[in-house]
C-alpha cells in the first residue's frame, strides 16, 4: 500500500511539474516565433516596417495557434 501511495504521489508531483513548465514557457516560445517570423519578412520585403511585420507576425501567429 505504501508503494502505491509513493507512485501516486510521484505521478502527482511530475504532472504539476508539466503543467509549470508549459505554462512558463508558453510566452517564451510564443515570442521567439514572434521575433523570427519578423526577421523572416525583413529578409524578403525590400520596404521593411518593424510595426507593420510585428502586428502582421503576432496576427498571423496567434491565428495559427488557435486552430
Amino acid at each position: 500500500m505504501k508503494k502505491n501511495l509513493l507512485k501516486i504521489a510521484f505521478v502527482l508531483f511530475v504532472i504539476l511539474i508539466i503543467y509549470f513548465i508549459r505554462t512558463n514557457f508558453a510566452q517564451y516560445n510564443l515570442e521567439k516565433s514572434i521575433s523570427a517570423c519578423i526577421l523572416g519578412q525583413k529578409q524578403k520585403s525590400e520596404s521593411f516596417n518593424l510595426e507593420d511585420a510585428q502586428k502582421f507576425c503576432e496576427k498571423k501567429i496567434r491565428k495559427t495557434k488557435a486552430d
